[in-house]
């Protein structure tokens, strides 16, 4: 993923950020991230748990940017990880 696309996206998830769907998706993620105990490198100890009962329209760009850094990182392996955080970007592109 090139960095105008991630540009583009980002900039979509501010337009959408409150879309009901995407706080879904986003909450969906933070849930499997929370219960596969996963630990992104710029946010150890994060409780992901807590982020995604208390999620905000305003935490949906954090939570965009962690699937964009999941989706390319080559160190988290786990396919339900990966799934999630693909289906959280694919919220955001056109169909």
């Amino acid at each position: 993923m090139d960095d105008k696309k991630t540009k583009e996206l980002m900039a979509k998830c501010e337009t959408m950020k409150d879309d009901p769907a995407l706080m879904k998706e986003c909450k969906m993620m933070l849930d499997t991230m929370a219960e596969k105990k996963v630990e992104l490198e710029d946010n150890p100890n994060q409780d992901y748990t807590n982020m995604a009962e208390n999620i905000s329209a305003d935490d949906v760009p954090k939570v965009l940017e962690m699937a964009l850094k999941i989706a390319k990182s080559g160190k988290i392996k786990d396919p339900e990880i990966k799934i999630a955080a693909e289906r959280l970007i694919r919220t955001l592109e056109p169909l």
